[in-house]
């Protein structure tokens, strides 16, 4: 059995993004190709792992690499309009400075807009 913490934030973010968190999935960050999953997972990881997890539940509801692309975006653009004493919602021991967390959120925005410049035929399965 899989058990999941999941912030308010990513609930609210499904729900206003007409998603719903099933417990069968379309796919895991697994079916991400190593471009993508770098881009994002292994960055958010680098900053704090329960960034990772907000970004690791997405993938869940996607059916493809590039809808995945797409909801990261979105997502990031909801987690950007977060204040500080609201990442209690996502971070559930040490709150980051928020400098670092934006810098986090425009680093894997960046990445994002790499991988969506590599034709999906020409990235690599992990």
């Amino acid at each position: 059995m899989m058990i999941m913490k999941i912030s308010n934030l990513t609930i609210q973010f499904l729900l206003k993004n007409k998603c719903h968190l099933k417990i069968t999935k379309k796919m895991d960050t697994d079916d991400l190709s190593r471009e993508a999953y770098e881009a994002v997972i292994i960055e958010a990881e680098k900053f704090h792992h329960d960034l990772t997890l907000q970004f690791g539940l997405l993938s869940y509801e996607c059916n493809n690499e590039q809808e995945y692309l797409d909801e990261a975006v979105k997502l990031i653009k909801e987690l950007k309009k977060i204040r500080r004493h609201d990442l209690e919602e996502i971070f559930f021991d040490a709150i980051p400075e928020m400098p670092d967390y934006h810098l986090a959120l425009n680093n894997i925005l960046n990445n994002i807009e790499r991988v969506n410049q590599i034709p999906e035929n020409k990235r690599h399965v992990r």
